[in-house]
Order: C-alpha cells, then sequence, then structure tokens
C-alpha cells in the first residue's frame, strides 16, 4: 500500500471531521498512527444582537408605543441563552429514527446529560447532550439538514 502526501492530507482532513480519536494505518512500506482529542459539545454565552428592520408604517407605531423595559428585559434573557454547538460535520436529526417523537420540542425542560438530538457522521449515529439543564426555547436547525463544525443547533434557557 502506497499513499502520497495528496491522500494522507485528505485522510486527516476527513479524520479531523468525525469523532474517530486514534487511526492506526500499517502496511509493509510505513505506519501511520493519528490521535486526536475528542470533540466535546460546547456551550457558550452569546451575546443577542437584535437587527430588525421596520417595513411598514404600523411597525413603526408598534414600534414607538412599545414599553423600552419589557424590551430590555427580553434581550437580556436572550443573552443568558445557552447554545448547543455541532461537535463535527454531519446530517442533524431530531428522533433517534423517522418514525420515532423528537429528543425534545421548543419548550421542554431538559437536565444536563440528556440526549437532544443526533449527528450523522460517516455512517456512525452521534448523540449529542445537552451541557446545561433548562428550556428549550431554539431549535435553530430542521431535521435532516447538513451541520458543519460549530453550528448552532438549539439555544437552551438555563433559568
Amino acid at each position: 500500500m502506497s499513499i502520497n502526501f495528496q491522500e494522507l492530507r485528505e485522510l486527516l482532513g476527513a479524520i479531523a471531521k468525525t469523532d474517530i480519536t486514534e487511526l492506526t494505518l500499517k502496511s509493509d512500506e510505513f505506519e501511520l498512527t493519528v490521535r486526536q482529542e475528542t470533540n466535546v459539545v460546547t456551550t457558550k454565552v452569546i451575546p443577542e444582537v437584535v437587527d430588525r428592520s421596520i417595513e411598514s408604517a404600523s411597525d413603526i407605531e408598534r414600534t414607538a408605543g412599545s414599553d423600552t423595559t419589557a424590551t430590555k428585559d427580553k434581550d437580556k434573557d436572550k443573552q443568558s441563552w445557552i447554545e448547543i454547538t455541532s461537535p463535527m460535520v454531519g446530517t442533524f436529526y431530531r428522533a433517534p429514527a423517522p418514525d420515532e417523537e423528537p429528543y425534545v420540542e421548543v419548550g421542554d425542560r431538559i437536565n444536563s446529560g440528556d440526549t437532544v438530538c443526533i449527528i450523522e457522521a460517516m455512517k456512525l449515529m452521534n448523540e449529542i447532550e445537552g451541557e446545561v439543564a433548562g428550556k428549550v426555547v431554539e431549535i435553530a436547525v430542521e431535521n435532516g439538514e447538513p451541520v458543519e463544525f460549530g453550528q448552532v443547533l438549539m439555544r437552551i434557557d438555563p433559568s
């Protein structure tokens, strides 16, 4: 078995996009061992930036008459939301199987360690767990959509 530099780069790039932690290739000519740290579902507090465009006169009237204290409280709540992000490139699934109920719905309360979705990568089903307890306030990806590493999957209100 021979492998050229370009094939090696492609192999390493493909491995980096998975949750494979160790891989060893051996032949008469060479031996290659690749180890990487396991990806962990990361969460972070995000400041919510509100970018609203006012499209009509009625929107202007509603905006002008809105209670700014209520708006500030709502924005403050959004800032405490925790993001569950994808630890890998793959396909997002809300349920364990097509004919089964989703793991979570908007409004559901979850505990730390609860499975919230699956990311399929290289025909492996990877259960994604929430790292905080709270209420699911947003599911940012549609079932069956491809996702990128670090992409927001859902947001949790820990309060």
